[in-house]
C-alpha cells in the first residue's frame, strides 16, 4: 500500500473500486457544477445577506432544493445500487482514521505529530526495535500504536503541553533548583510571545 493516500486506503479496505472521471465530458461536469456551487452560492448568501455559518446552513436545505430543480437529472436506473455494508460496524472507526508508520528507537519511543510516543516494555515490544510500527490517529484525537493489528500499550508526550508550575517546584525539593530555573525560562518566552 505504498504511495497510496489515506482516502485510497481506507476505499480498498472497504473494497469500494476508485472510478476516477478519466474523460473530458466527466471531468467538466464535475468542473462545471463546482464552478456554479463556487461563484453563485457566495452571490446567493450575499444577497440573502448572510455573514456566518450559522445561517448559511440555515440557508442551504432552501438553496440545494432550487439548485436541484433546476440543474438534477434523472439516473439512467432508478434503483438503489447500494451494496451492504462488508466490514463490522465497530471497525469504521480504524479504517477511518489516519494511519502512518513510524521507526522505533532503541529507547522504544517513536516520534508522531511532535509528539513522543514511549512504548511499554513487553516481549513484543523489544522485538520492534529499529523496525517500523504504526500510528493510527482517530478523529477523536486518540493516538495509538500498533504491530500487526495488536494496540501496543504506550504513554504519550507532548512537549508543547509540559510546563513546570509552582506547586511542581515547592513540592519537589531534590529538583527545585532545576525546576525553578525552566520556570523562569517559561516565563521569559511567555512573556516575549505576548508582546
Amino acid at each position: 500500500m505504498t504511495g497510496m493516500t489515506q482516502f485510497g486506503r481506507a476505499l480498498a479496505e472497504l473494497q469500494i473500486e476508485i472510478l476516477c472521471a478519466s474523460s473530458s465530458q466527466a471531468r467538466g461536469r464535475v468542473e462545471r457544477a463546482n464552478r456554479t456551487l463556487q461563484d453563485r452560492l457566495v452571490k446567493e448568501l450575499r444577497l440573502a445577506g448572510i455573514s456566518d455559518i450559522a445561517a448559511a446552513n440555515a440557508f442551504l436545505p432552501g438553496f440545494v432544493e432550487c439548485y436541484n430543480a433546476k440543474f438534477a437529472k434523472p439516473a439512467a436506473r432508478p434503483d438503489n445500487l447500494h451494496r451492504p455494508l462488508n466490514v463490522a460496524p465497530d471497525r469504521l472507526a480504524e479504517i477511518f482514521c489516519l494511519r502512518d508508520k513510524r521507526h522505533v528507537s532503541k529507547d522504544l519511543t517513536l516520534k508522531y505529530d511532535h509528539k513522543r510516543i514511549r512504548l511499554e516494555v513487553n516481549d513484543l515490544t523489544r522485538e520492534l526495535v529499529g523496525k517500523y510500527a504504526d500510528t493510527y490517529e482517530f478523529p477523536d484525537g486518540r493516538i495509538q500504536a500498533r504491530h500487526k493489528g495488536i494496540v501496543l500499550p504506550c504513554t504519550i508526550f507532548d512537549p508543547h503541553q509540559q510546563h513546570v508550575t509552582h506547586a511542581a517546584i515547592t513540592e519537589n525539593k531534590h529538583l527545585g533548583a532545576v525546576l525553578a530555573h525552566i520556570k523562569r525560562q517559561q516565563d521569559q518566552v511567555e512573556t516575549t510571545s505576548k508582546v
